[in-house]
C-alpha cells in the first residue's frame, strides 16, 4: 500500500474533515425531514390500508398530528436555510487591484501559482494590515456585490490539469475532481496582500512571503472543502444576523415588531449556535490541514528567502503600529487622514533603522527593487488604502469632505502638530476662564483686571493655576488642591462632551469607538458585515488629557517666542523642533507640575529653551 506524505497527505485530512462537516450538514437536513417522512409514510399507508382503517380515529388523529407537526418543522427549517443562505458572511473591507493597474504584480503571483502547480487567485486586493491571506467571496449573498468590487481585476481561468502529480494532492484534486465530474469547480479566493508589505517589501521577499499563501488556492477550490467552508461561514453569518436582528428598534411599532422579531432570530440563532459546535472542531482541523498541506507544498519555493521575509513582517508590523497610533491617529481625531500612510511606514522603519542597534543593515535593502513597483499608480493606491485604514481604525467616512480632509507629509507640521497644539491650549485657556467665573461671588462686581474680557492665554498663568500660586488675584485660583485634580476631571468632562458632539453631528455608530471628530460611517458601524472601527489607543485618564494638554500649551509657547517649529518624528509623532532638532525632554518637566505641582522642572526647561511664558499666545 502506498504511503501519502507531503501535501497529499494534507489535502487529503482537509478533505476528511470537510466531509465531516458536510455529513453534520446533512444530519441537520435528515433531522428536519423526519417529520415529514413520518408523516408521508402514516398518510401512504392509510391509503393503502396497511396502517389502521379509514374510521380508526386513533390514526386519523396521529396521522394528523404527526403531519401538523411536519409542516411547522418543514416551515422553521425553511426559515433557518434561508436565513443561513441569505446572510452576508463578513468580508475584510479591501482596495480592490484590478490588473490592468498591477499587470506586473498579477503576472508575478500567477508565475507562483504555475510554479506551485496550484490554481492563480481570482483576483488581488489590499488591506490596510500586515497580513495577508486568501479570501473566499464566492458565497451566494457576495456574488453580485463582489463582481462590481472586483471589476476588472484578474479573469477566472479554468483550472488546468496538474503535470507531474501521482496521487491525489492539493492541486490534483482540485483541478481535475475525478472523483466528481458532475460538480462544478468553485472559483479561486481572491488574494488580499498587506499595503505595508508592498511598499516596505522587495520584490523577491514579497514573492516568498506569498507562496504559501497562494499555495493555498488548492485546497481552497476543492468542492467538499469549499462547501464545507461555505457552510461554516453562513452559520457564522446567521448568527450575526440573529444577533442584530434580536436588537430593540424604534418607532410606533417598535413593541410589537419586538414581539415577533425576537422569538423568531433568537430560534435561528440557537439552531445556527448549534450548527456551529457540531462542525467547530471538524472545521478547525480542516483549516489546519489546509495550512500545513500549503506550507508544504511551498516549502520547496524561495525557502531561505522566506526566513528573511518573515523577519521583515514582524518589522513592518512594529513600524505600522507606531505609524496608526502616534502619526494618524492625532490627524484623525482632527478629520485629516494621511494621504500616504504606506510612503510613511518605509520611512517610520528607515528611521527606526537609524535608531536601532538590531535593525542595522536593513537600509542596505532600500537599493533594490520595493515591490509598490509592480503597481502602475502607487500613490493613488496609497490613498485608497490610507483612506481605508482611517475608516477602518477609526470610524471615519468612505468619502473625503469639508471635515474629513486628506493632508501630505509636507504639511503635516503645519497642519495637524501645530493646530493640535492650538486647539487643546484653547481647550485648556477656556476652561481656566469658566472656572474663574465659577469662584466669582454672585452678584460682584467683576475684578478691573477682568473688566475688559476673560484674562489673556498665557503658560504662566497654566503654571500658576498648577501650583496653586496665582499671578494675579483676579485669577481666583484654587490652593487647597493646586487646582490639577479638579482641571483634569473638568478637562475630562470637556473632551468626551465635544467627542460625543462631533460623534452625532457627523452620524458615527455607536461601534466607531473613535476619539475623535473623525466623522461617521453613515450611522452604520458595519462594513461588509465585518464590525471595524476600534480604538487604537485606550481611554486617556484625566491626568493624561492634562499632561497633553499642558504640553501643548508649551509647545506653543515656544513656538511663539522662542523660534521653535512644529515637527514630524516618525516613530513618536508630533514633535517640538528647536534650533531644528527635536527636543523629547519635554515629558518628565510636564509630568512634576501636573502630579507633584513643582514648576522647578519646567521653568528651568522654558529658561533653556528661551521660553517667554508672560506673553499672550496665538490660539485658534
Amino acid at each position: 500500500m502506498r504511503t501519502v506524505a507531503g501535501p497529499e497527505a494534507g489535502a487529503l485530512v482537509a478533505r476528511a474533515r470537510a466531509l465531516a462537516v458536510l455529513r453534520i450538514r446533512s444530519t441537520a437536513l435528515a433531522v428536519a425531514l423526519l417529520p415529514a417522512a413520518a408523516a408521508v409514510v402514516l398518510l401512504a399507508g392509510s391509503a393503502t390500508g396497511s396502517i389502521g382503517g379509514s374510521q380508526d380515529e386513533g390514526w386519523t388523529a396521529l396521522r394528523w398530528a404527526v403531519t401538523g407537526c411536519a409542516l411547522v418543522v418543514l416551515l422553521l427549517a425553511a426559515a433557518v436555510a434561508a436565513v443561513v443562505v441569505r446572510a452576508r458572511p463578513a468580508l475584510t473591507p479591501t482596495v480592490p487591484i484590478a490588473e490592468e493597474t498591477a499587470p506586473d504584480l498579477y503576472q508575478l503571483v500567477r508565475d507562483l501559482a504555475e510554479r506551485l502547480e496550484v490554481p492563480a487567485p481570482s483576483a488581488i486586493a489590499l488591506t490596510p494590515d500586515c497580513d495577508s491571506w486568501l479570501e473566499d467571496r464566492t458565497h451566494p449573498a457576495h456574488a453580485h456585490r463582489g463582481e462590481r468590487r472586483d471589476r476588472g481585476a484578474l479573469a477566472v481561468e479554468e483550472p488546468r490539469p496538474v503535470r507531474g502529480t501521482g496521487g491525489p494532492g492539493p492541486a490534483a484534486g482540485a483541478d481535475r475532481v475525478v472523483d466528481r465530474p458532475d460538480r462544478r469547480v468553485p472559483r479561486a479566493p481572491v488574494l488580499v496582500i498587506g499595503s505595508p508589505f508592498l511598499w516596505w517589501m522587495r520584490v523577491a521577499e514579497l514573492r516568498a512571503l506569498l507562496a504559501p499563501v497562494v499555495a493555498g488556492t488548492g485546497p481552497s477550490v476543492h468542492p467538499d472543502i469549499a462547501s464545507a467552508r461555505r457552510f461554516v461561514r453562513g452559520l457564522d453569518a446567521a448568527v450575526a444576523v440573529a444577533a442584530r436582528g434580536g436588537e430593540p428598534s424604534s418607532g410606533p411599532a417598535s413593541a410589537l415588531v419586538a414581539a415577533v422579531r425576537r422569538p423568531a432570530f433568537g430560534f435561528v440563532g440557537w439552531v445556527a449556535r448549534l450548527l456551529l459546535r457540531g462542525c467547530r472542531d471538524q472545521a478547525a482541523e480542516m483549516e489546519r490541514a489546509v495550512a500545513a498541506a500549503a506550507s508544504e507544498r511551498a516549502q520547496t519555493v524561495d525557502y531561505g528567502l522566506r526566513i528573511v521575509a518573515q523577519e521583515q513582517v514582524g518589522l513592518a508590523y512594529a513600524g505600522w503600529d507606531r505609524l496608526l497610533t502616534r502619526v494618524a491617529l492625532p490627524a484623525w481625531r482632527m478629520g485629516r487622514w494621511p494621504s500616504r500612510l504606506d510612503a510613511g511606514v518605509v520611512s517610520a522603519l528607515t528611521e527606526l533603522s537609524r535608531r536601532d542597534r538590531l535593525a542595522e543593515g536593513f537600509t542596505s535593502r532600500l537599493s533594490e527593487r520595493p515591490a509598490c513597483d509592480l503597481l502602475e499608480e502607487p500613490g493613488v493606491i496609497d490613498e485608497a488604502t490610507s483612506l481605508l485604514a482611517a475608516r477602518l481604525f477609526h470610524g471615519g467616512p468612505p468619502e473625503p469632505g469639508p471635515d474629513w480632509s486628506p493632508v501630505d507629509w509636507g504639511a503635516y507640521p503645519e497642519e495637524v502638530v501645530d493646530r493640535k497644539w492650538r486647539q487643546e491650549a484653547a481647550r485648556l485657556n477656556r476652561l481656566l476662564d469658566e472656572r474663574d467665573d465659577a469662584h466669582e461671588p454672585i452678584g460682584a462686581a467683576p475684578a478691573p483686571a477682568r473688566a475688559s474680557g476673560p484674562a489673556p492665554a498665557t503658560l504662566a498663568r497654566v503654571i500658576d493655576r498648577l501650583t496653586g500660586a496665582p499671578a494675579d488675584p483676579a485669577d481666583g485660583a484654587d490652593g487647597a488642591d493646586g487646582g490639577a485634580p479638579r482641571l483634569a476631571a473638568r478637562l475630562s468632562v470637556e473632551v468626551a462632551r465635544e467627542e460625543a458632539a462631533a460623534t452625532r453631528a457627523h452620524g458615527q455608530g455607536p461601534a466607531a469607538g473613535a476619539e475623535g471628530p473623525a466623522g461617521g460611517s453613515g450611522g452604520d458601524p458595519w462594513i461588509d458585515g465585518f464590525a471595524p472601527a476600534f480604538p487604537l489607543q485606550p481611554p486617556r485618564t484625566g491626568r493624561e488629557l492634562l499632561a497633553d494638554h499642558v504640553t501643548a500649551m508649551v509647545c506653543c509657547a515656544a513656538v511663539d517666542t522662542a523660534g521653535a517649529v512644529p515637527g514630524l518624528d516618525w516613530l513618536d509623532g508630533p514633535a517640538l523642533l528647536v534650533g531644528g532638532r527635536r527636543r523629547a525632554d519635554l515629558a518628565h518637566p510636564v509630568l512634576s507640575l501636573v502630579e507633584d505641582g513643582d514648576d522647578g522642572p519646567l521653568r528651568a526647561w522654558l529658561g533653556e529653551v528661551g521660553v517667554r511664558p508672560e506673553k499672550p499666545l496665538r490660539l485658534v
